[in-house]
């Protein structure tokens, strides 16, 4: 995968922060930013599901996983799917079209 170079701005308290994380676990600070902006993207797709701003597939877009993996994530953080009769006819529907 192709990587980028990004350079931000932050105050004192965050870069300290990220500082102390990446020297406890051992790793650089690039690192750690990368595995928040990771988490992040899943907690974005959590809330935007929760307040159904998004389908399972969006949020799973948003996370940058897999629908099936999404659907795991839901799981560990006990959200409750929010569908409705509606998307359960068109998840019958497009399972008819599987099989």
């Amino acid at each position: 995968m192709a990587t980028k170079t990004l350079s931000i701005r932050m105050n004192d308290k965050d870069y300290r922060f990220l500082s102390e994380l990446a020297e406890e676990e051992r790793e650089d600070v690039s690192k750690k930013v990368r595995e928040l902006v990771d988490l992040g993207r899943v907690m974005l797709a959590i809330e935007k599901y929760k307040k159904s701003e998004a389908s399972v597939e969006k949020a799973a877009r948003i996370a940058g996983v897999s629908i099936s993996k999404m659907l795991e994530i839901f799981r560990e953080h006990g959200v409750e799917a929010n569908l409705d009769y509606e998307d359960y006819k068109k998840g019958l529907k497009s399972l008819g079209k599987v099989w």
